[in-house]
């Protein structure tokens, strides 16, 4: 079992027809064989990924026909909002977005019309979702993974290849790993995607990589208090930034103490989380705790 995505899941990809949109979806469809259709309004009846793929001038078109129940968007900002909106509209019950640079303004009104729906959305700016040997949904490598009982969350795309890396060389593979994007406005919380793993049989412990700004991790290390079974390790990138300053992600802007790297490492800790305190610990933290 994994979660969110496997390889039954069926996959359309929005922007198909792009550069990019293109060249992952033939990533994702070599690695998982699931990819079912592309999108690109106008482009309707022509095919993509040298006629392997369909393409449809709409979500809803593509899942009457394909029965499609993820889609993966390679949309430029300017039309990205519109494009989520589009997929959820769809029925579509899986959305992620690896677009980055979509306004916030736009993704408040994205985030309350994708609740409405009852889809799940990930991202935006985010390298996306891979379960090992079953699915990618993404820009995630993957042969980095491997097939195996951790879960692995991080707001940080690199960190995420960092921690998979570590898992690996300790002869650990991972259940499913989620890239959620680092924006101040983003689809899924941390929290969530814990109670996800907390309910997943063959997940036995999750890494949360988390990062300075923001109350996510605070609400996440509660919910682990509270709710999770299962051992989580934890780290937060930016320990040496001062205050205020922004560290790559749009979201990582520490506004008050409460946000800060230490706040937020001694909080976790003291709701029972294994925080570490560099990515290279991780690895061998899982083993320790796992033993």
């Amino acid at each position: 079992m994994s979660i969110l995505v496997n390889k039954n899941s069926k996959i359309i990809v929005q922007g198909i027809t792009g550069s990019e949109g293109g060249f992952h979806a033939a990533q994702c469809l070599e690695y998982g064989h699931n990819v079912v259709g592309g999108v690109t309004p106008g482009k309707g009846g022509q095919t993509a990924l040298e006629g392997a793929v369909p393409v449809f001038n709409s979500c809803a078109e593509a899942r009457r026909a394909t029965g499609a129940n993820v889609s993966l968007i390679f949309v430029p900002p300017p039309f990205a909002a519109d494009a989520i909106m589009e997929a959820a509209a769809a029925g579509i019950e899986l959305i992620v977005c690896i677009t980055e640079g979509i306004p916030i303004a736009q993704m408040v009104e994205v985030k309350a019309f994708v609740q409405q729906t009852g889809s799940r959305f990930i991202g935006p700016n985010c390298p996306g979702i891979l379960t090992p040997d079953e699915a990618k949904v993404g820009i995630m490598p993957g042969f980095i993974a491997q097939k195996g009982r951790v879960g692995v969350i991080s707001k940080s795309g690199t960190l995420t290849y960092e921690a998979v890396h570590q898992l690996c060389a300790e002869g650990l593979g991972q259940s499913t790993c989620i890239g959620i994007g680092g924006d101040p406005i983003i689809g899924t919380s941390m929290k969530e995607l814990l109670e996800l793993f907390e309910a997943d049989s063959e997940t036995d412990a999750v890494v949360m990589i988390g990062e300075i700004g923001g109350s996510m991790e605070i609400e996440a290390a509660q919910f682990a208090k509270d709710h999770m079974s299962k051992p989580v390790i934890g780290f937060i990138a930016g320990q040496t930034a001062p205050p205020g300053r922004r560290m790559g992600h749009a979201g990582a802007i520490v506004s008050g103490a409460d946000e800060s790297a230490a706040a937020k490492k001694k909080l976790m800790a003291e709701c029972g989380i294994h925080v570490v305190e560099s990515p290279a610990d991780i690895g061998r933290t899982v083993v320790k705790v796992c033993a």
